[in-house]
């Protein structure tokens, strides 16, 4: 992983991860430590925010696409990432609003 997924951005998750990844045991060591030190290269590449600049970072995108099985340990870590945190790929929804809830009618005891 020599030029690629650099960044000089530490990845966190406090929605999913507040603890860290390493504390909430999902990932091993090695892994969560792969998260936090290219994690924020590896979301900018699923986004679409950056373009992939070496054949490493090329396949990375397609295991993101679907388009291939993940491989390398990047491509593993950040599936399994992925899964955990169940994020759709890119699913919009024409609503914004909140969910619908059922109204319960409160009923009170009456003689019938």
């Amino acid at each position: 992983m020599s030029d690629s997924f650099t960044t000089t951005n530490r990845f966190f998750d406090n929605k999913h991860y507040p603890r860290g990844f390493s504390r909430h045991g999902d990932f091993t060591i090695k892994e969560a430590q792969l998260l936090e030190r290219h994690g924020s290269a590896f979301n900018e590449l699923d986004l679409a925010k950056r373009e992939p600049v070496t054949e490493e970072e090329i396949k990375f995108v397609e295991v993101c696409r679907g388009l291939k099985e993940p491989e390398t340990e990047a491509e593993r870590v950040w599936s399994k990432y992925m899964s955990r945190i169940k994020r759709p790929k890119r699913f919009h929804t024409l609503s914004g609003g909140k969910p619908q809830m059922d109204t319960v009618e409160d009923f009170s005891d009456s003689d019938d």
